[in-house]
Order: C-alpha cells, then sequence, then structure tokens
C-alpha cells in the first residue's frame, strides 16, 4: 500500500499505459487522449488499475486536480509505481482535500483483474474483486 485508505467501485482496467498529462481531462475525470483504446473512459468513482502509466513530471497536478474537482478514481492499482503521480494524492491530502487509495501490484496482477465487474480495497490494503 503507497497511500492508505479504503475504496470500492467498479474496475476500470486500462488496455494501454497511459500519462495523465494530456491523456486524462481533470475537470471532466475523462481519459482525453483520442488515440487511447480506452478514450472517454470515466475515472470518476472507479478503482483504476494501470499496468504502466507513462511518466510526466505533471502527472501530479492532473491527479490533484482530479481528486479537487471530485473527479478522481475511487482508488489507484499501478503495476509500476509512478512516484510523481502517488505525489498527486499525498499533495492532495496536505492541502485538506480528499485523498484515495494507492496500491502497488505486479504488471501481471494488473493483466489478471477481471475486466469489468467491482473491486474493493480493505483499510489493509486487500484488493477483493468480488463476483
Amino acid at each position: 500500500m503507497l497511500v492508505a485508505g479504503a475504496a470500492s467501485g467498479p474496475l476500470l482496467r486500462l488496455q494501454a499505459p497511459i500519462s495523465f498529462w494530456g491523456g486524462v481531462d481533470p475537470e471532466e475525470g475523462r481519459i482525453s487522449d483520442p488515440r487511447h483504446p480506452d478514450h472517454g473512459a470515466v475515472l470518476a468513482g472507479r478503482i483504476l488499475a494501470v499496468a504502466a502509466p507513462i511518466g510526466s513530471s505533471s502527472s501530479s497536478s492532473v491527479m490533484l486536480e482530479l481528486l479537487r474537482n471530485g473527479k478522481a478514481p475511487a482508488g489507484l492499482l499501478l503495476g509500476r509505481v509512478d512516484a510523481i503521480l502517488v505525489l498527486g494524492v499525498v499533495v492532495a491530502g496536505e492541502m485538506g482535500c480528499p485523498t484515495i487509495p494507492v496500491l502497488a501490484l505486479s504488471p501481471e496482477d494488473i493483466a489478471g483483474l477481471p475486466p469489468g465487474g467491482r473491486a474493493e480495497i480493505g483499510p489493509d490494503g486487500a484488493l477483493t474483486c468480488p463476483a
């Protein structure tokens, strides 16, 4: 567990890597990159599984804006840790905004998550995907 917390919601496992900077609209909470296979998908309230985020020093500000605008995912599962993206969650908490739990998983674990369905992140960092 990289950032503590509990969450549940519909699971959105991205089909391809994404850069939050230019790939996610922080006002709408949607994937805005027209080349991304999940273009238009809503992030808000979902458990977002990202096997490989594409780093950008601005990803933290996009995550901070998503949290500030109430358009952030309910939780974040990362197959490769992106410290800059996680920093946005941490800074949001320091600024008094809501935060979300963030878990590090292996890329194989991310790939093995069922498409669709629900996911739950427990306060102890346990991840479950009830049928």
